[in-house]
């Protein structure tokens, strides 16, 4: 079911885009009140000033349609979901020159929905994903960018390389065969805890790990420049350690 759903929704995208996207836009989405927009974009401009050079990833799951839309009209262009069904129902609904990052796990074989329009997936956290991503981005003809994800947490549930899990695979060099898929950095995610010193640390290994990464297979390629960490409650400090793109929802829509 969740598979023919998927196709269902991206059937119609392709099928209708042009036509019903202006719709769409103009009428069919609830108006915020003037002072939740100014909200908005008050805590994009806050963000923004933060940030310093980093770039900013509006996390825009469980949000309404509308709320996206505050964002984008306030200038946010670069918007991430953690689920593929929940992705292509933002694309559907919203305008068509966001530019859209995967955060999420991402299944094998989901990756073929998304293949023909996704900008960045942040979570690669196998070869055999990345293979898959390569094959996909294949029939598509063109090339994906992508993280790699590490599991520096102390949450068992999180998804990722270990950092020597990770060594291991870059230095066996299968990845080098891929010519569909640019790997771009490295993403992670801290222990959810109110330990600062704790989630520091964690940000620091995960820094240490791109630049270790960065000499020892990276050296000649410009593309792997990025390191994805920090979200709205510890932004802060992963841009202090290092962080080159912020993933934040609530602190944009709530804050």
């Amino acid at each position: 079911m969740a598979g023919s759903s998927l196709q269902a929704t991206e059937r119609k995208r392709s099928k209708h885009r042009a036509v019903f996207l202006p719709v769409i836009f103009n009428s069919g989405a609830k108006v915020l009140a003037e002072h939740e927009m100014e909200h908005i974009a008050k805590n994009l401009n806050r963000l923004k000033g933060d940030l310093g050079s980093a770039k900013l990833i509006v996390v825009s799951k469980y949000r309404e349609v509308e709320e996206i839309l505050a964002a984008y009209q306030a200038g946010q262009r670069i918007f991430a979901e953690n689920r593929v069904q929940a992705l292509l129902e933002r694309r559907e609904a919203l305008p068509a020159d966001i530019e859209w990052h995967l955060i999420g796990h991402l299944q094998t074989n989901k990756v073929k929905y998304i293949a023909p329009f996704i900008a960045m997936i942040h979570s690669i956290d196998s070869l055999k994903l990345l293979q898959e991503v390569d094959w996909q981005a294949g029939r598509q003809n063109r090339v994906i960018d992508c993280l790699l994800q590490v599991h520096v947490a102390k949450e068992e549930t999180k998804f990722g390389f270990d950092p020597d899990e990770l060594r291991t695979f870059l230095q066996a060099g299968d990845w080098k065969e891929l010519q569909h898929v640019r790997i771009c950095g490295l993403m992670a995610m801290a222990t959810n805890t109110t330990d600062t010193s704790l989630i520091r640390s964690e940000f620091m290994q995960v820094r240490a790990l791109f630049d270790e990464l960065k000499v020892n297979h990276f050296t000649h390629s410009d593309a792997f420049s990025e390191v994805s960490m920090g979200m709205s409650s510890d932004y802060p400090i992963a841009v202090e350690c290092g962080s080159t793109m912020v993933r934040v929802g609530s602190a944009v829509f709530e804050g």
